[in-house]
This record gives C-alpha cells, structure tokens and sequence, in this order.
C-alpha cells in the first residue's frame, strides 16, 4: 500500500496514496494514546520517508517460525480437527521447513478438504491428508528471505529488533 515512491507507472495514485498515509501519519494535531501498527513481508519496498523517526519509531522483524513454533502453530490449528492417532504434529512441524504460520494455517485447512473431498461424512484426518496436502501447499519462506528481510529491516532503519516468532 505504501511502496518507494517513484517506481511505478499507475499514474500517480501510489505517489497520492503514499502522501495521504504521510499526512495522516505526521497530522495536524496531535493525538494521544495513538498507535499505529504497520506490516510487511517486503521491507525492502516501502517508501524510505514511512521510515523516518516519529512516524514509526519500532521496527520488529519476526523471524520465521522455528520447529518448535511450527508445532505450536499447527497444535492451534488442528486443535478441532478430528486427527487420527497417525498423525504426528511434531513429524508435520519437521517436514513443514519454510513454512509460515500463514502457510501451516494453508495446509491445514488444505488436508482437511482433502479429507472431506474424498469422503464428505469423514470422520478423522489421516496422515495421508497431510502428506498430500504437503505436495499441494508450498512454503512462502526460504533461508535467504529470512535473511533479507532482516537485513533490509536494519538497513531502513537501523533499529530493528529481531524476534522469534512465538516470542
């Protein structure tokens, strides 16, 4: 919504819209007990002037989910799942490499259609659900996003503080 100004052939309205979100950021009056929170997984195309102390004054880069938060994450997102005994949170976490929780959230809802297709009164989830589901949904991350990313986090701003992502 916000990217560098400049770069793009729309015909001003990312110039416009990026000056608008300025205004409004910088304001007229000042305002108490205001927070505004932004968010990207593209650092590296936001507008530099978004960037400036006192418009956003806490950059947070979060790391990708370890293994161990993978399987936290999945544990959240099957937890109403009728899983059968085959299926192996911890097993899924490992196999899950890349995986965002965005993705994790993906494949699950992914095997559990695949159960449903296959049988619209399904009982369980089974292992094979997720094997498959795990061919159908790919991870959005990989090593040298994470290490980009960060990267342009300090290189914008000089401040940014990484963080796990299940804190």
């Amino acid at each position: 919504m916000a990217p560098r100004r400049g770069h793009s052939s729309d015909s001003g309205v990312t110039e416009r819209v990026v000056s608008q979100i300025l205004t409004e950021v910088d304001g007229m009056e000042e305002l108490n007990d205001v927070v505004i929170i932004a968010a990207t997984n593209r650092p590296e195309l936001i507008d530099p002037a978004l960037l400036r102390p006192g418009r956003f004054d806490r950059h947070i880069y979060i790391k990708a989910p370890t293994e161990t938060a993978r399987e936290e994450i999945l544990k959240i997102h099957t937890y109403k799942m009728p899983l059968a005994k085959n299926v192996n949170v911890k097993e899924l976490a490992h196999k899950a490499k890349n995986f965002s929780g965005a993705d994790l959230k993906s494949l699950c809802a992914e095997a559990g259609m695949l159960a449903l297709r296959e049988n619209i009164n399904v009982k369980q989830i089974e292992k094979r659900h997720f094997n498959d589901a795990l061919k159908k949904v790919s991870a959005s991350l990989d090593e040298t996003d994470s290490t980009r990313y960060h990267r342009a986090m300090e290189g914008v701003s000089g401040r940014a503080a990484p963080l796990d992502y299940m804190g």
